[in-house]
């Protein structure tokens, strides 16, 4: 825990110096709402037994964080490790996780120790377990039962003593009614369970840690830090925050990139083209928002799908030449550039991958072949891909086609249905 003044802030971070091989979503976490000090109750009780923890939350609310919190006051020996279960190839994991000898498979030239034997009186932290092969389940259930690993290409079993700790942002009891795992490794992970809520959840935490990456990365970048503003404030409070504390860091970083003055205010927020989260009739109504709707209007008194629905009847009612063709440019070019030009948040909007969304977006022309314009803290990311103005050269041949593509598959279709 930092503290400042000589007061604990209830921020828990992680130093650069400190991080492990896995990815962090989430350097920081803290500890200020009632749901987090809730959480943190729990594990300073459960720490210093060497009972296995599994922490469910979503994406980038700080999950490893939790488990390095839960090693610090375990008083182990040995070392904290984390492996992303996700990021394992499955003719490796095995190798990965227990070792193998020489001449075990080709390529093994030499013997290698594994994550359990590397973590030996310390904390192995296995993030995304819900992604391990069913085939390795079954050796990671023996493990934690024998408490030993046998190597890859060996007979010979080597104790080992490792406080093993779990993540999951999917619903384990699901997958374990679809077959995908185990249900008895769930029951044996399973035996502490630590849901960590997600940020929007504990509106408490964000005041506290918006002002910490204020103070963090006004030091990076060697500018004098600028105070937080209430409107500012009120504005990160209300929003649903789909990226957690990591979406938060980012945040703050691009307002006070663009911040001139020594306030930031809710203009200088980015927050993603994201709906804000409605608060509960109960509450106060707030003077002042970052985002106001229009007055009602005729226009706007109508639900949008029904607004919408009037606009697609009528273009049935006289199609243009390339109606699909139309409507699916305008939808991924109004959502790309609601987005930031940001081709992940883009396919967000539409529910599609990123993969899909490029596609599109190459389709109508809208970015070229080697573009990318996905950096979250760059406002002209636009400008890398193309832009939208000098794309309408592309956009015809790209329509045409498409279009060919089209009356082709309709062509087949019909003689199908024919014969």
């Amino acid at each position: 825990m930092h503290e400042r003044g000589g007061e604990n802030t209830g921020l828990l971070t992680l130093d650069g110096a400190t991080a492990g091989p896995l990815s962090i979503r989430a350097r920081s976490l803290a500890f200020v709402d009632p749901a987090s000090q809730a959480v943190l109750q729990l594990i300073e009780r459960v720490a210093p037994s060497t009972a296995p923890v599994m922490i469910g939350g979503d994406s980038g609310t700080g999950k490893e964080l939790i488990a390095r919190h839960i090693h610090t006051l375990s008083g182990r020996t040995g070392p904290f490790l984390a492996i992303n279960c996700g990021a394992i190839t499955e003719h490796l994991a095995e190798s990965e996780l227990f070792g193998h000898e020489a001449g075990a498979f080709t390529g093994a030239q030499g013997r290698r120790e594994g994550w359990f034997e590397a973590a030996h009186h310390g904390t192995l932290f296995l993030d995304e377990i819900g992604d391990l092969p069913l085939s390795l389940q079954v050796k990671l259930l023996r493990v934690l039962q024998e408490r030993e690993v046998v190597r890859l290409g060996s007979r010979k079993a080597i104790p080992v003593d490792v406080r093993l700790v779990t993540a999951t942002n999917v619903d384990l009891s699901e997958a374990v009614s679809a077959g995908h795992f185990r249900l008895d490794l769930f029951y044996r992970l399973n035996i502490v369970q630590v849901r960590l809520p997600p940020l929007r959840e504990r509106i408490g935490d964000i005041g506290p840690l918006a002002r910490h990456f204020l103070s963090l990365y006004s030091r990076r970048l060697n500018l004098p830090e600028p105070r937080l503003g209430d409107a500012a404030l009120r504005a990160l409070e209300a929003y649903d925050w789909p990226g957690n504390i990591r979406e938060l860091e980012n945040v703050i970083h691009f307002a006070l990139l663009v911040a001139s003055e020594q306030e930031i205010r809710p203009e200088h927020l980015k927050l993603a083209g994201q709906p804000v989260r409605h608060r509960a009739p109960a509450e106060p109504p707030t003077p002042s928002v970052a985002v106001t709707a229009p007055p009602p209007t005729e226009a706007t008194q109508e639900p949008a799908p029904d607004l919408l629905r009037r606009a697609v009847r009528a273009l049935l009612d006289a199609p243009p030449p390339a109606l699909f063709t139309d409507v699916e440019r305008l939808l991924v070019e109004e959502s790309y550039r609601h987005s930031g030009r940001n081709q992940v948040r883009a396919g967000a909007l539409l529910g599609v991958s990123r993969n899909v969304m490029r596609t599109l977006l190459k389709r109508h022309g809208l970015i070229g072949d080697g573009t990318g314009g996905d950096g979250p803290e760059s406002p002209d990311a636009g400008d890398s891909d193309g832009g939208l103005d000098g794309a309408s050269d592309s956009r015809s041949d790209a329509d045409g086609a498409t279009a060919r593509e089209r009356d082709h598959d309709l062509h087949g279709q019909d003689q199908a249905e024919e014969a």
